[in-house]
């Protein structure tokens, strides 16, 4: 599947890189980080599948949404994936390491995790779109099951107020969502550099999954964000681009 892309910069001497976004994100929320890390380097941020501006389609598997992503590449990129998106980054590392030079995996292990989103699905697909005008009239609606404002905020990033539409397939993804907080069962290592960077103030990645982590990537080295959380590219935009920067260069 050919996804949306997000171009930033020109190509150089440096390596391509390319950037996954996770769950209910897009190419665009991560528009600040992909120009900060253009400055020498082309930089292509993806909407996808079933997100954004890409295709939609009725499965949502990691083993898809990694085919996807080197279905988008011309060549060997340096690659950043956060949370769902760095699952596929991972998978993508493991199948076709011959696509990929240096791997961020942003908050997020190989690993199956308890938790379900299904929740956030449920409010925007109970939202009234006919009644709504302004982002703000979806922000007070939402509120009555999701009462994290940035949450809420992020969330209406996916919607198209004009066309009265979510740029999510939302019933596709909740009948995925097992396969998305999972991880497939997968073979092989990624002997390349990975770094996995994560916020200090989640547990998205914990020291029991180093191990598993190790197994399959026996390069894998380590960072925090001191106060940041899973969104920690958003939370702290300058400090996770400067230390994507430095591990890829």
């Amino acid at each position: 599947m050919k996804l949306a892309t997000q171009l930033h910069g020109e190509a150089g001497d440096r390596p391509s890189l390319l950037i996954a976004h996770g769950l209910f994100g897009s190419a665009r929320n991560w528009g600040v980080i992909a120009k900060r890390l253009s400055e020498d380097r082309r930089v292509t941020a993806v909407d996808m599948r079933n997100h954004g501006e890409s295709p939609w389609a009725e499965n949502h598997s990691y083993d898809d949404l990694a085919q996807d992503l080197a279905d988008t590449m011309s060549g060997p990129s340096d690659v950043v994936g956060h949370s769902m998106g760095g699952k596929a980054a991972m998978v993508l590392a493991l199948t076709r390491p011959d696509l990929v030079n240096r791997l961020v995996v942003a908050d997020i292990a190989p690993v199956a995790y308890a938790h379900t989103q299904s929740h956030l699905i449920e409010a925007m697909e109970g939202l009234d779109l006919s009644g709504i005008d302004l982002r703000s009239d979806a922000d007070r609606a939402l509120a009555t099951g999701i009462e994290d404002q940035g949450v809420r905020a992020f969330l209406l990033q996916s919607l198209d107020v004009k066309e009265k539409r979510w740029r999510l397939n939302l019933p596709v993804l909740a009948a995925e969502m097992d396969r998305i907080v999972g991880f497939p069962k997968i073979g092989g290592t990624f002997g390349g550099p990975v770094l996995f960077l994560s916020g200090a103030g989640s547990h998205y990645v914990e020291p029991e999954h180093r191990d598993r982590i190790k197994s399959l990537f026996p390069n894998a080295r380590f960072a925090k964000i001191p106060g940041a959380g899973h969104w920690l590219h958003a939370e702290k935009p300058r400090e996770f681009a400067a230390t994507v920067a430095t591990f890829l260069s």
